[in-house]
């Protein structure tokens, strides 16, 4: 067996600009295309979703009507629960397969974390029996309607507004309606999905929807596929970075990367990362400089565990909220430099963290950033679900 092939920052950078659609040739076309090449869009935030296509498209003023189609008319993107229980925005081909790979197993917790507390926070009164035709009736109202707020199937099934208390006893103890609890759960199993928002592209509110139809796959099968599809975008990563983006035990992370025939190679400090079969070849950056202005959450900030390469240490007190959230961030290059917000009169400031200071040439790209992003959001203003304190200070 050979030496292993090195894979240095430089070479990840040139990557990341690439197959993250950031540099100004590999902008996309549409909505899709940035989907499909991120292989999930952050959802947590319903903003990132936009911003995060926005930036890396070729004409970001196509940003909201792309994706407001691909998600609601055309259904080639789909809102659903993910990797470690969070929401995301994937392409809809691979909705089975993150179902079975990640899905499965959260929602088998959700479901039995629900009926404990339903018997614990009820005194018995709500039963699994009790649960299961609320269900079924919830989800034929949802059917008859297409798509429904949660008071409207209130409305259809009045049981839905039944009251429980959650972790009685506890710190966290909260009385809650059955349906705040029933929705998640069933979105975790992928039985229903998130539709049109209650208000502009920003609103955090929505909509409820039945999942579409997908094939059931094998677990260990579709582990290996997402495995496959993610290093092809975000290799090399190791298997720690594996382990936090999936979820997964180490053991399946390390059986997905045998069954996808990944490859190891060698990162800067001595690491073992991996990259997709076929893929551990040289990779040339683009022929021109780069800057970009990713907002919080994004996909491309939050898809590894060790971001060094990309995310000097002493920049993260200032771009990341108290849960490891990071906030809208300044790139240069592959590396981030600054953080961005948006103020109360529109306009989008930002600031340079990097202790070297920023050229000329650096700090007149960002400002095209800058005015690209305020032209396209036009007039609705963004504040980030998870609040940063480089952004709370810009924004101030």
């Amino acid at each position: 067996m050979g030496a292993r092939r090195h894979i240095g920052v430089a070479e990840r950078r040139a990557r990341l600009a690439l197959r993250h659609r950031l540099a100004g040739p590999a902008r996309a076309a549409g909505p899709e295309e940035v989907a499909d090449s991120l292989v999930a869009l952050h959802g947590t935030d319903p903003a990132t979703v936009y911003l995060a296509v926005g930036a890396r498209l070729a004409e970001p003023g196509k940003t909201v009507a792309g994706l407001e189609r691909a998600l609601y008319e055309d259904r080639t993107l789909v809102r659903m629960h993910g990797m470690r229980h969070t929401v995301f925005v994937f392409p809809a081909a691979l909705t089975a397969v993150v179902h079975a790979s990640t899905g499965l197993a959260v929602a088998a917790k959700a479901r039995a974390g629900l009926l404990d507390q339903l018997a614990e926070g009820s005194g018995g009164r709500l039963t699994g029996e009790w649960l299961a035709e609320v269900e079924a009736a919830t989800l034929a109202a949802l059917a008859r309607r297409g798509e429904a707020t949660v008071d409207e199937l209130v409305a259809d099934e009045p049981r839905l507004r039944e009251r429980f208390t959650y972790g009685a006893g506890r710190g966290y103890e909260s009385e809650q309606t059955v349906s705040s609890r029933l929705m998640r759960v069933l979105g975790v199993e992928g039985r229903v999905v998130r539709g049109r928002p209650l208000g502009t592209w920003t609103s955090t509110r929505f909509r409820w929807a039945v999942a579409p139809p997908h094939p059931e796959l094998a677990p260990a099968k579709a582990q290996s596929d997402l495995m496959r599809r993610w290093l092809a975008a975000c290799g090399p990563a190791t298997e720690e970075d594996l382990k936090w983006w999936t979820g997964w035990k180490v053991t399946d992370v390390r059986r997905a990367l045998a069954s996808a025939g990944a490859v190891a190679v060698s990162l800067d400090g001595g690491v073992t990362g991996y990259v997709a079969d076929g893929d551990a070849g040289p990779v040339a950056g683009p022929a021109e400089p780069w800057a970009a202005l990713l907002p919080g959450l994004d996909p491309t900030a939050m898809g590894w565990r060790d971001r060094d390469w990309f995310l000097a240490p002493d920049l993260r007190p200032a771009l990341f909220d108290r849960s490891g959230n990071v906030g809208p961030t300044v790139w240069w290059n592959g590396q981030v430099v600054g953080g961005w917000a948006q103020r109360p009169d529109g306009e989008v400031a930002w600031r340079a963290l990097d202790a070297a200071g920023l050229g000329r040439e650096v700090r007149e790209a960002v400002a095209a950033e800058a005015a690209r992003l305020s032209a396209w959001v036009g007039g609705v203003r963004v504040t980030p679900r998870f609040r940063t304190p480089l952004e709370r200070e810009l924004a101030g």
